[in-house]
């Protein structure tokens, strides 16, 4: 495993205790690492700065010393060293912690001052928190609570602005509750480089809006609804569906591509109502694509598979898999797998290519990437076959091997993981020749042809692991459970190696890892529930000579 470089830290003092930071620390995040909160919201730390809200205002100092000789100026009354302080406030969010600063965050100074800001930023906020989609999320409702006088001295009207306007088609803005923070036009800007937000009027009656002729319609859009501290920017899909607070959240990856970017599935009773990123500053920071945030809506389709069949005639999974064992034992087999299984499924679907004594394929799907977080690589798990041995070479677009064994009568049976056989190049001709098993949850030409049908489960209902573009393992969780008729991917495929005359399957997941351990050297010290939270880096080598899909991205460089 690759460890992460140290980095040099410094010592600041935070309301007078002494704590040891990297250099060059944002004083609001050297304060975080010393359990000290200091609210803002202006501040983003993948942003520039830019100091709108005034809420991060603290007192600093510096230790005193001769301006002569250079030498500590003590202070008399507690024999310490003098610490000039500043006369007035500072904004932390524009200060990098330097060695020996000084820092207070709860003087008399900083009460009152964060008092006024707060009086200031609901002047002419509207009093529709009971109605806000941004209730138990929101940032001005939390520091109002917090650092708010806890009454209002304001009796004139308040501004009335726009309400429900469109920005795009996934975002719409409620522009009554903005407090002009701006980060969503610093995002557009520095992030999505799509620079088509910006205020329109001026003083209280400044406005969000799109420039004119433009919407916000990037692929990386409603990151402004994740930034936005208040209710102002909402997700059209999710307004008003469910309280946030009735939500039950998991840890999961983006499949969409090989960036594997870290996410959070949003669910309540077995129902997924959104998904939103999730802090990982070595993959996404804390952006991910629109793209990805609908990939749920696959869970519910009426397209999902949802009993195994044989011949097409309904079965229950212990018939079907024994009907399948029959096909698998008549010899001249073989196994496609898929780069969107996750690791464990890869290393079973090579087990249970073993088995038959089959030669195994994997499609590759390479799109357009967008040097952010979709990468060109379409499959989120590519290296990880790679890594479990299921193939040694990139994998083509199309099967055309496995077509031309199929015509020669090498191949009598086709098990396929996933993958429809007919997107990857094989005529209905060529499936009609064949004995297909199907593992998959959705319909396609692939499921209506096989003999077999085996319903699996989408990323979102199993428990796994993914291998990113940087060859960095990272783990999902089931985040709903899966239809009654479909059974867990790696608890068929053990079953499958099974009944093809295999060694027993793993019971479980924590069983199927000490198998794993023990047979890939690249996982021989791991086990599922050590990954951390943030992943970690395997150690590429053995396949930096592939000629890998993935250009650029947010954190990758490709190999030169």
């Amino acid at each position: 495993m690759i460890a992460p470089p140290q980095p040099e830290l410094i010592t600041v003092n935070i309301d007078g205790r002494p704590i040891a930071v990297p250099k060059g620390t944002n004083v609001i995040e050297a304060a975080k690492l010393a359990g000290v909160d200091v609210p803002h919201y202006c501040y983003h730390p993948k942003l520039s700065i830019v100091g709108n809200c005034r809420m991060c205002l603290v007192e600093m100092g510096m230790p005193a010393v001769d301006p002569a000789t250079k030498t500590p100026v003590m202070d008399p009354a507690t024999g310490k060293q003098k610490i000039n302080w500043m006369p007035r406030p500072t904004i932390g969010c524009a200060t990098n912690a330097s060695p020996g600063l000084h820092i207070r965050t709860t003087s008399p100074m900083v009460k009152e001052c964060r008092e006024g800001v707060m009086e200031f930023l609901l002047i002419n906020h509207p009093l529709d928190c009971p109605i806000c989609d941004q209730a138990g999320e929101c940032k001005l409702q939390e520091q109002a609570t917090g650092y708010g006088r806890g009454y209002s001295r304001f009796i004139e009207d308040k501004n009335v602005k726009p309400k429900r306007t469109q920005l795009g088609s996934r975002v719409t803005l409620d522009d009554e509750r903005c407090i002009l923070c701006s980060r969503c036009i610093r995002f557009c800007k520095e992030v999505a480089k799509d620079d088509v937000l910006g205020f329109t009027d001026r003083g209280s009656h400044s406005t969000l809006t799109c420039y004119p002729g433009k919407k916000l319609e990037n692929n990386y859009s409603l990151n402004t609804v994740d930034i936005c501290p208040v209710g102002a920017l909402t997700s059209t899909d999710f307004r008003f569906k469910m309280r946030v607070w009735f939500l039950k959240q998991t840890d999961s990856i983006d499949a969409e591509s090989s960036v594997g970017a870290n996410t959070v599935v949003w669910s309540r009773e077995g129902v997924i109502y959104r998904i939103t990123p999730r802090q990982n500053d070595a993959v996404n920071d804390t952006w991910m694509a629109d793209s990805g945030r609908i990939l749920y809506q696959a869970v519910r389709s009426p397209e999902r598979l949802a009993e195994p069949t044989v011949d097409g005639v309904a079965s229950t999974p212990d018939m079907a898999v024994n009907a399948a064992g029959k096909l698998l034992v008549a010899g001249a087999t073989a196994v496609v797998g898929s780069g969107r299984s996750s690791v464990e499924e890869q290393f079973l679907t090579k087990r249970l290519a073993d088995a038959v004594g089959a030669s195994a394929h994997l499609v590759g799907r390479v799109g357009e990437g967008d040097r952010l977080l979709i990468s060109a690589d379409r499959n989120p798990n590519v290296r990880g076959a790679l890594v479990v041995g299921l193939i040694k070479e990139l994998p083509p677009a199309r099967l055309d091997g496995l077509a031309a064994a199929i015509d020669a009568g090498q191949v009598k049976t086709v098990v396929s993981v996933g993958e429809d056989l007919a997107a990857a190049g094989l005529t209905a001709a060529q499936l009609a020749k064949v004995s297909v098993i199907f593992l998959g949850t959705h319909r396609n030409a692939t499921s209506a042809a096989a003999r077999v049908v085996l319903p699996g489960l989408t990323v979102f209902e199993k428990n796994g692991s993914f291998v990113n573009q940087q060859f960095r393992i990272q783990r999902f969780a089931a985040a709903v459970p899966g239809p009654a008729g479909a059974t867990d991917d790696f608890q068929l495929l053990a079953k499958l190696t099974a009944a093809a005359g295999g060694a027993a399957p793993a019971a479980d997941l924590r069983s199927l890892w000490s198998l794993m351990a023990a047979a890939v050297p690249a996982l021989v010290t791991l086990r599922h529930h050590t990954i951390p939270d943030t992943g970690l880096l395997l150690d590429g080598t053995p396949w930096a000579g592939l000629a890998f899909a993935e250009r650029e991205t947010l954190h990758y460089q490709p190999a030169k």
